[in-house]
């Protein structure tokens, strides 16, 4: 039976974040026959540059305009997806900040199904969809069968699932506005007041094309050092989860995730990496991944490209000397 899927596109500055292809993925797990539909909110011309992007991988896009949607704002996208979307639905929603905001709240308004932080999908049984979450801080995997009849809003983990190659579709971009404010500006107990940039440091790590990423597996700040030589060796920069930063080991410049920085490298070394979706969440641009870590549940060991089960103080000082030794 064919059913109405909706992904909910992020983007900045006309540029469509990864996830937007990530969730055309998603729903093809879900059903691999139903047209896919992107959500794209915004103002200005920077909608029309994001639509048209997504118009060549999307069966269609609908785009909702409004000088009211210039700074993303979850109450007011809860009402309008109320008013345009039809029952029954599925809607697919990146699991990050803007996400995790609006997705609860939009379940409770479609009187629809609410499943968060989605790793996997194993399609669709009955009238039942069934997802794979985390439990425990990764340390287990749940099964989750959850009821669709009434519809279904998802949130997927950013990077869990992989961006389709080939984009081929020819959609049709339909503007939604004007049903989507027929009955006004929604009202919202919140409001936009200003951007505050983070703090650059040092070193800029959303430039860098080599990161050496460390994590509390390196025990203590001491065994730093062992990181920056290593970094050095491979003419990359040293960035960090966030409980080094806390613990005020690394500056927060370098933290890497939905708290510190998003970051596009080529090459991304987890050394002592748990994996959480607030790290994880923070790489973008489908980087090639090498994780090492003692422990082989870890979750960042589902997004590696390479894992490591070893201890990183071990590791690290191997890795530095043969790296140089390759350099000569």
């Amino acid at each position: 039976m064919a059913r109405d899927i909706f992904a909910y596109i992020l983007h900045k500055n006309g540029v469509a974040d990864d996830t937007a292809f990530e969730l055309l993925t998603a729903a093809g797990k879900i059903d691999p026959e139903s047209p896919v539909h992107a959500l794209v909110f915004g103002s200005g011309p920077q909608l029309d540059t994001v639509c048209n992007e997504m118009a060549a991988a999307f069966a269609s896009v609908w785009k909702i305009g409004h000088e009211a949607l210039s700074y993303a704002n979850a109450e007011v996208t809860r009402q309008i997806l109320t008013r345009i979307l039809p029952s029954g639905c599925v809607v697919l929603i990146p699991h990050e900040h803007f996400g995790m905001d609006l997705a609860p709240g939009l379940s409770i308004k479609l009187d629809a199904t609410y499943v968060a932080d989605v790793l996997d999908i194993n399609g669709v049984e009955g009238n039942a969809l069934k997802t794979v979450r985390q439990e425990y801080g990764g340390m287990a995997y749940t099964h989750v069968r959850c009821d669709m009849s009434g519809g279904i809003v998802v949130t997927t983990r950013p990077g869990a699932f992989k961006a389709p190659g080939a984009k081929s579709a020819q959609g049709q971009v339909i503007d939604k506005s004007g049903e989507a404010f027929q009955d006004g500006i929604p009202s919202a107990g919140r409001r936009f007041i200003e951007i505050v940039e983070a703090e650059v440091g040092d070193v800029d790590i959303t430039k860098s094309e080599i990161l050496v990423s460390v994590g509390r597996g390196i025990e203590d700040q001491e065994n730093l050092d062992l990181v920056f030589n290593l970094a050095e060796s491979m003419g990359g920069d040293v960035s960090c989860s966030r409980p080094i930063v806390d613990a005020k080991w690394l500056e927060k410049s370098r933290q890497v995730g939905t708290s510190g920085k998003t970051v596009k490298p080529k090459v991304y070394l987890a050394l002592g990496i748990s994996g959480s979706f607030q790290h994880v969440g923070g790489i973008k641009g489908a980087p090639f991944i090498i994780a090492v870590n003692k422990n082989p549940k870890a979750p960042i060991f589902q997004i590696a490209d390479v894992g490591v089960v070893g201890n990183i103080l071990e590791f690290i000082p191997e890795l530095t000397e043969k790296i140089n030794e390759m350099k000569g």
